[in-house]
């Protein structure tokens, strides 16, 4: 089910492979930098980002599991590349290879995250985009609740068996 109010256009964006979309998040996932490329790829002011939440950006059709296990790695502590489909401003979307790592404070928790999108390779949608269909379809059937989150990550982690890789491996063979 789609987020009331989201206007989505079918289209998608791209941006050059040598070009990288930055921002920096406070540890709740409130935007306090983004990038000239992060703003021209999703279509947004500096003032209509800064102290947001990153989801924002977020695409109805992404699969919640797939953040969710994005959120328990970050803060964990640790660094997490994922392929995410985001949504810009005008309901544009456009594919990034996410590579997000928390700062850490000096007492060792987590200050902010970081994180650099660079322009994936078509090749590799054609992977990703129906996983993430069958990981949709998977959490909307079971309710879209905690049970669609749970039934979501159970496809992933049996998918994942079934490769013989960790959900690391998996994104980095891609």
């Amino acid at each position: 089910m789609l987020h009331t109010g989201v206007h989505l256009t079918g289209r998608e964006r791209t941006f050059p492979p040598d070009e990288i979309i930055v921002s920096k998040t406070d540890p709740k996932g409130r935007l306090t930098y983004v990038n000239d490329v992060f703003l021209e790829v999703a279509g947004y002011t500096e003032a209509e980002l800064i102290g947001k939440s990153h989801s924002v950006i977020r695409h109805p059709a992404m699969p919640r599991t797939v953040f969710h296990r994005l959120w328990d790695t970050i803060r964990g502590g640790r660094e997490i590349f994922a392929y995410v489909n985001n949504r810009a401003k005008c309901g544009d979307h456009y594919w990034v290879l996410a590579h997000i790592t928390p700062n850490l404070a000096a007492d060792g928790g987590v200050a902010g995250y970081h994180s650099s999108r660079r322009s994936p390779r078509r090749a590799v949608l054609d992977v990703v985009g129906p996983l993430y269909d069958r990981l949709r379809a998977a959490e909307l059937q079971a309710g879209d609740g905690a049970a669609g989150m749970a039934a979501g990550a159970r496809l992933l982690d049996d998918i994942l068996a079934g490769e013989g890789v960790s959900y690391e491996e998996f994104v980095l063979g891609l």
